[in-house]
């Protein structure tokens, strides 16, 4: 199975300090990266998400586990024995090389003949739009193009996996924004695999295939952007990625296919998701989530789920219209497309059971 995956890491775990007092930066993590793949590790700072990647290039080597490349152990093996590339935060250009000697350098190293270097320079030239920059030294670029000679100097030998080290960070939020289209243009243009560290969610989101979310050095989930936002595997996920309101009750009555939340005066019904990683048993606590934009306010059909509040805030950002509801149960928070009459005043909920979700469960504890 391991020669299907072209990255493929086994229970690997980093750990710094001493014997005495360890500090895992990563916890028996396995993940499988699948080729041509946009893959990311998603994660606040400290998650090991960088450490995972480092790990994958050969920069770091693991207390235990294994790390395969195209269905090859390389745990032991040195950076510049692994056919990846990576592209750091700072870019690591060569300041007193112009942009074409920086695209070069890697054929240089691998002694490819200087007419083919110099044909390969300028196709990649082009393909990252800076064919007018080629005689340019990085500290008269500016932030966008020094991300794009970096990126091509990466890319032009073309190996079998790209890692990127949070490579837009240093970018205004505009630029940042062209850049991430271009980067997700070039990658489907390529078919390379790509693993990408980033501590931004939304980012992650529009980038990828597939998303690991990390915390505390371990895996929490695995899956499409629309898998973890829509059925996150537990309340870390559900509350690191996108924005949701929660509710906490008890586990009223189960079904094969729906549970019922008692709450303090009212009760909700939750289609149960097939396979779902959280066990359910009648009487124990549980926590539900729903997604702002699942809430509907005044809804003209009778929805299962129902709740009266009092609306006290509003904030039209855009298109988008964000409502705060202050209800027997806590704060809800309501998003809405479009520029609805809504006045503050008495306000009703409503949801269906597919539009939330039980993220946590005392039982699993």
């Amino acid at each position: 199975m391991k020669d299907q995956r072209l990255v493929y890491l086994d229970r690997v775990s980093k750990v710094y300090g001493t014997a005495a007092h360890p500090v895992y930066a990563m916890r028996e993590v396995t993940l499988d990266v699948q080729p041509g793949e946009f893959f990311s590790l998603l994660g606040s700072s400290g998650s090991g998400k960088t450490t995972t990647l480092r790990l994958i290039g050969g920069f770091e080597l693991p207390e235990a586990g294994h790390v395969y490349l195209g269905g090859k152990d390389v745990t032991q093996l040195p950076a510049y024995r692994r056919d990846v590339h990576t592209v750091f935060q700072s870019y690591a250009l060569f300041p007193h090389m112009t942009v074409v000697e920086n695209i070069a350098y890697p054929l240089k190293l691998a002694k490819e003949p200087q007419s083919a270097i110099a044909e390969r320079v300028q196709e990649t030239l082009k393909m990252f739009r800076i064919p007018d920059l080629g005689d340019r030294r990085p500290a008269q670029l500016s932030g966008g193009q020094q991300q794009r000679v970096a990126l091509a100097r990466a890319l032009i030998n073309r190996p079998k996996v790209l890692l990127l080290d949070e490579p837009l960070s240093a970018l205004d939020a505009k630029i940042r924004e062209e850049v991430r289209q271009e980067l997700r243009a070039l990658q489907q243009e390529t078919n390379l695999t790509f693993i990408y560290v980033t501590h931004d969610q939304e980012e992650a989101m529009a980038l990828s295939d597939r998303i690991a979310v990390m915390h505390n050095g371990q895996v929490k989930q695995v899956g499409t952007p629309r898998e973890i936002y829509n059925h996150p595997a537990d309340l870390f996920v559900a509350q690191f990625v996108g924005k949701a309101n929660f509710l906490q009750g008890a586990i009223a009555d189960l079904s094969d296919t729906t549970a019922t939340l008692q709450t303090q005066g009212a009760s909700f019904t939750v289609h149960r998701q097939p396979n779902a990683a959280i066990p359910l048993q009648k009487g124990t606590d549980a926590t539900l989530m729903i997604r702002p934009e699942r809430l509907q306010l005044n809804p003209d059909t009778a929805l299962p789920n129902r709740l009266s509040g009092q609306l006290t805030h509003l904030t039209y950002i855009g298109q988008l219209l964000e409502a705060t509801i202050e209800t027997p149960l806590g704060t809800l928070r309501v998003t809405q497309l479009g520029h609805t009459a809504l006045q503050p005043g008495e306000v009703e909920l409503g949801w269906n059971p597919d539009d939330c979700q039980i993220v946590d469960y005392s039982a699993t504890r």
